[in-house]
This record gives C-alpha cells, sequence and structure tokens, in this order.
C-alpha cells in the first residue's frame, strides 16, 4: 500500500521559515516527479512546487517563486519543501504528491496533509 506521510505543519511566525517534509512508502519513487500542493481556508486546493525524478528539473508557484526551493532524497523515498519569509497567506493544508507534473498533469497519489498556520 503506498502511502504519503507529510510532517514539519504547525504553528510559523510570519517572515520565518517553514519547513515541510514527506516520507513516501510501499513503492519507490525515485523515477517519478514529486510535488507539493496546498489549500488554503476556503479555497481550492492549489499547486505549490514540483520536482522531477532526478531533481533536475524544478517549478514552482508564482506565489512562492523566489521564497521556496523543493528538494527530494531518493534514497530516502522523501521529498522537501522550504518556504522562507513565509506570509499569513501560506495559511493552509499542505499535501504530498507522487506522480504527475504541476497542474498539466495530476498527480497519482496523495498524502492527507498537514495543517500549516501562519501567525503572530
Amino acid at each position: 500500500q503506498v502511502r504519503l506521510v507529510e510532517s514539519g505543519g504547525g504553528l510559523v511566525q510570519p517572515g520565518n521559515s517553514l519547513n515541510l517534509s514527506c516520507a513516501a512508502s510501499g513503492r519507490s519513487f525515485s523515477g517519478s516527479a514529486m510535488g507539493w500542493f496546498r489549500q488554503p481556508p476556503g479555497q481550492e486546493r492549489q499547486f505549490v512546487a514540483a520536482i522531477a525524478w532526478n531533481g533536475q528539473t524544478r517549478i514552482y508557484a508564482d506565489s512562492v517563486k523566489g521564497r521556496s526551493t523543493i528538494s527530494r532524497d531518493n534514497s530516502k523515498n522523501t521529498v522537501f519543501l522550504q518556504i522562507y519569509d513565509v506570509k499569513i497567506e501560506d495559511t493552509a493544508v499542505y499535501f504530498c504528491t507522487a506522480g504527475g507534473w504541476g497542474t498539466k498533469f495530476p498527480p497519482d497519489y496523495w498524502g492527507q496533509g498537514t495543517q500549516v498556520t501562519v501567525d503572530s
């Protein structure tokens, strides 16, 4: 059974950094793209970032471009998301994904999500 388990959510103060991790199990995703989506309160789920299987291509939503980094460790079947200088509008449930690519191709797998609240 494939599982994607996010960690690192919680309360973050504006201007600080957010560090999320996602550990995959049940199969290897070393040959698949992985990514992150988020769902702000009262809004639809939205794309955040994606990384190619070899880490050489990364794409970001405009809302986080320039202040975020997506990375992966294929030896640990894990993907990471860092958002720097977080803003109130970064408050959302963050979902890890595997397969697919950005908004072009939907993910094959989703995690359960982790809540991130940006508040002072």
